[in-house]
């Protein structure tokens, strides 16, 4: 006769089968190191995922860029090799277009604004398109807002004229440095302090963790807050994964990559104000631009030229422009 004991046993053996049959484990992407905001978010996350799911999806999460670069991490989400990236929406233009408008100058007034859009109509918009190319947005970060810094202050866009900027390789970058009578230049970030330092460049533009963290004050004197681009990045994931989840464990997921964003941007407010105060500590002279509305206006041929080009993202742009 077979005892209770072994029944029990026996019933145990199968539920953990059962469970581990239908567990996953996920892998996500992450380009940053310990001690930056976007680290700890993605840890949080993957402590969330946990939590919220009962165990059922667990995330690993490779910091450092250790699984490729981001164009390379953005195409294994898409296809599925791996689960979950931290990406900036920035490369994620060229792939699709309504990730485009985070790309234009100026199209946000402010970090506040640009979150407001991206979590509103025109939000939707671009999330769609980003899941039906097959890397879903869960939630948002913040990235901050990006400045220039050279040599020298600049307070209108005469003062960008004759300078080589280094910008990300977007062609939308590139007509914005252009419209100002700058000389854009496109190259790895991994390039611009030795470019600084040797004076390939001129200048470049970025938000102030990154200003501080890569050693560029140490080759420039001056930061200048145009805040001419507010780029987000975003906790993404392959489309067809996520689809393939419950109901139940979609909003698990979801909620996970929420409430880590809402820890990442706090994190992300700290780390951008004390490394303004380093910065500053350093020698770098920070100048506020009272007035942006000449590098604005210099941007009405960016915009005619995009929206020429690209019709169909008439609606979209005036969507966020029309947010309040």
């Amino acid at each position: 006769m077979t005892s209770n004991k072994t029944l029990f046993a026996a019933a145990t053996a199968l539920a953990l089968v059962a469970t581990s049959a239908y567990a996953e484990n996920w892998r996500a992407w992450n380009i940053h190191n310990d001690g930056h905001p976007n680290t700890a978010a993605m840890d949080k996350f993957s402590e969330l995922v946990n939590e919220a799911t009962g165990g059922e999806i667990t995330v690993d999460v490779f910091h450092g860029g250790v699984l490729g670069s981001q164009p390379d991490a953005l195409e294994q989400v898409r296809i599925g090799a791996i689960e979950i990236g931290n990406f900036n929406l920035g490369p994620i233009g060229p792939m699709v277009k309504e990730a485009n408008l985070v790309s234009l100058p100026f199209i946000f007034k402010s970090v506040p604004h640009m979150f407001r859009v991206l979590e509103g109509e025109a939000g939707e918009v671009v999330a769609t398109a980003m899941g039906e190319a097959g890397v879903l947005p869960l939630a948002w970060f913040d990235a901050g807002a990006r400045s220039f810094y050279a040599q020298k202050p600049i307070n209108t866009p005469a003062d960008v004229e004759g300078l080589k900027i280094r910008v990300m390789n977007n062609d939308l970058y590139t007509a914005m440095i252009s419209e100002m009578g700058g000389n854009p230049s496109p190259m790895a970030f991994s390039e611009v302090q030795q470019a600084l330092k040797t004076g390939v460049v001129d200048g470049a533009e970025n938000n102030f963790p990154s200003f501080k963290n890569v050693g560029h004050f140490e080759v420039t004197t001056h930061y200048s807050l145009s805040e001419h681009l507010i780029i987000p990045e975003c906790i993404c994931v392959n489309t067809a994964k996520f689809n393939a989840l419950s109901a139940d464990m979609q909003a698990a997921v979801r909620g996970a990559a929420e409430e880590a964003a809402i820890i990442q941007r706090e994190l992300w407010t700290i780390g951008s104000e004390q490394a303004r105060k380093d910065v500053e500590a350093a020698g770098i002279k920070v100048n506020e631009i009272a007035d942006k509305g000449p590098f604005q206006a210099a941007m009405d041929a960016v915009y005619t030229d995009y929206l020429a080009a690209n019709p169909d993202m008439k609606a979209l742009v005036e969507m966020a422009q029309a947010t309040e």
